[in-house]
């Protein structure tokens, strides 16, 4: 018998240390994650990633030896930030820190630990005085011109996001919390995302097995009715009885899935357009692979030029309404100045423009990566003869790397939590890729050296392109908040075309700008003077209005030519001359 039996007493346990079975389930942890490591090797080994052909592969970037000098500096420098906010950890302030506003806005910091608790609250405040001490001395070198010193601002923002504390285990209160309260589970499953992730090559956002393209996303009934080596043509059916006579021909961007626009049925710009009475048409893009080495942006106009008269021929009508989304639009710009300079724009009934650019001198951080060691990078990637969308998508979401990187890597495998049934997230992991000729010269022509604004410096398809021979009706739309193609940027479609131009300025980004239905009651546009001299000058006599502008544009459309025809023939997909290859949404939106 001890002392304490004698006594009479019991001694209590210590809360700070784990139980008998708390230790034992962590055991079990530790030899599950151990046993996760070994088979995601040995399937690493099986499929042969350490082969030469696999160098570039982006599931193993890091067997690059360019890459693996980056990751050892990168290691030093997470092993250094480990050491300096565990050591920060180790201080015992008496009283928690002042508030601070600028981090209570913070996402990242919203766990209440990060002001309650004082180790936590000196960890944020010293974090905030850091980052901000980086970005003060990047604005403040000197010699630099504008080019480098935004490239510095933008590597320094970067770094900025990737120093953070919310991206450590050891110094995030919610991690912690987390694996204590599941005993370690949390971080079982967050490493078990970040292996899947790591045989994909890439982060994902929702689970990659939510979706099924043409089941539950991608669904407004259709018809596939022509189709070539670079797209598919999709004729969606009608539920009206009654269509107007001109009908509607989208391009979707091929750096994307074109299903963006067709979501869901309460997401779907498609499905709504087809109710308000249009005949809608979409052309779905080849994922680009070997046999597309040679592709260049002569054969995406020449595509656009031939879907154009498809749809023409196959409803018997002198003329379509058109939509170009993003390069897309950058594309269907050039289009319709050949058309112009070849006598043949009446094809063309009216141009929409969702978020493109034509003028890319204030195109914005995008133009941070088009330099010779960028290109020679990309060129070395491309060897295919076609760029892994994978890489693309990688260059995007670093564009705002804070919420599209960070913040999963923090939720997916610090905190171990379940994906999100998020389709817009799905859509974005769902990757294209691309032709490695057209993307050179795309990034070479456009943006590097912006000769699409200069009259009859570029030709496509034999003929000069010169912007001003635009006279098609236009309506142009930007997205207040993006930044992919920035409103200062696509407002330079004003400047660049000679006919009636319709300027609207959207609530939100690239993707939530346009995707808006009117449904949803979110966000606003603004409407204001067209023929504006400058941006500005539109802002100082735009109206606001809240909501989607989904029933602006279709008052619009209808204001072009308000004639309508019977739903019959050809109107229905695969009753007319061009029969039905196969249901919506085809089979090159399902390719890889």
């Amino acid at each position: 018998m001890n002392q304490a039996d004698q006594d009479g007493t019991t001694e209590a346990p210590n809360p700070f240390l784990p139980s008998p079975d708390d230790m034992q389930h962590w055991a079990s942890v530790i030899g599950r994650a151990q046993q996760m490591m070994l088979e995601y090797a040995l399937g690493q080994a099986n499929d042969g990633k350490t082969s030469a052909a696999a160098m570039f592969h982006p599931s193993t970037w890091l067997e690059n030896p360019a890459a693996q000098l980056w990751a050892q500096q990168s290691s030093k420098m997470w092993d250094q930030g480990v050491a300096f906010w565990t050591s920060l950890a180790t201080l015992n302030p008496m009283t928690p820190a002042a508030p601070d506003a600028a981090a209570a806005k913070d996402r990242r910091f919203a766990d209440p630990d990060w002001a309650a608790n004082p180790v936590f609250a000196m960890i944020r405040q010293t974090y905030g005085l850091l980052a901000e001490q980086m970005l003060t001395t990047t604005r403040q070198l000197d010699g630099l011109d504008p080019a480098a010193r935004a490239k510095m601002e933008f590597a320094a923002k970067g770094i900025a996001d990737a120093m953070a504390p919310t991206n450590l285990a050891l110094t995030n209160p919610e991690v912690i919390k987390r694996a204590v309260e599941t005993r370690g589970e949390s971080l079982l499953k967050g490493l078990q995302h970040m292996l899947t992730d790591l045989s994909r090559g890439q982060l994902s956002h929702v689970d990659p097995d939510a979706f099924e393209v043409g089941v539950n996303i991608a669904t407004t009934p259709g018809k596939v009715i022509h189709e070539t080596d670079l797209y598919q043509l999709i004729q969606y059916t009608p539920t009206t009885k009654e269509v107007l006579a001109v009908p509607l021909l989208i391009f979707p961007p091929w750096i994307n899935r074109f299903y963006i626009l067709d979501l869901n049925p309460a997401k779907s710009f498609v499905a709504w357009a087809v109710e308000q009475g249009l005949s809608v048409f979409m052309v779905s893009w080849k994922s680009a692979d070997a046999s597309m080495k040679d592709v260049v942006w002569d054969d995406y106009i020449a595509a656009q030029v031939d879907a154009i008269d498809t749809v023409r021929a196959a409803l018997d009508v002198p003329a379509v309404h058109t939509i170009g989304y993003c390069v897309a639009g950058t594309t269907l710009a050039a289009t319709l100045a050949i058309l112009a300079a070849k006598g043949e724009a009446e094809r063309v009934k009216s141009v929409t423009f969702f978020t493109a650019q034509v003028d890319f001198e204030q195109a914005g951080d995008l133009k941070l990566f088009i330099d010779d060691g960028y290109l020679a990078l990309l060129q070395q990637l491309s060897a295919p003869g076609f760029l892994d969308g994978r890489y693309m998508a990688a260059t995007f979401n670093s564009l705002r790397g804070r919420d599209l990187i960070w913040n999963y890597v923090v939720s997916n495998y610090l905190l171990g939590n379940d994906y999100p049934p998020f389709d817009l997230l799905y859509w974005n992991g769902d990757t294209t890729n691309l032709p490695a000729k057209w993307h050179r010269q795309y990034l070479i022509d456009l943006y590097r050296d912006n000769r699409l604004v200069i009259p009859n410096s570029l030709s496509a398809c034999g003929t000069p392109i010169d912007l001003r021979k635009i006279e098609t009706p236009a309506y142009v739309q930007a997205g207040r908040e993006d930044h992919i193609a920035p409103l200062a940027s696509v407002w330079r479609l004003m400047d660049n075309l000679s006919g009636a131009k319709t300027f609207l300025l959207a609530g939100s980004g690239h993707i939530a700008g346009v995707v808006n239905p009117p449904a949803a009651g979110k966000y606003q546009y603004w409407t204001g003077d067209s023929d504006a001299a400058t941006l500005d000058d539109f802002v100082a006599s735009a109206a606001e209005t809240k909501g989607s502008w989904w029933p602006h544009w279709i008052d619009w459309i209808s204001a072009q030519d308000g004639a309508k025809v019977p739903v019959k023939s050809a109107r229905i997909p695969g009753k007319g001359a061009k029969k039905a290859i196969e249901d919506a949404p085809g089979r090159y939106v399902k390719q890889r």
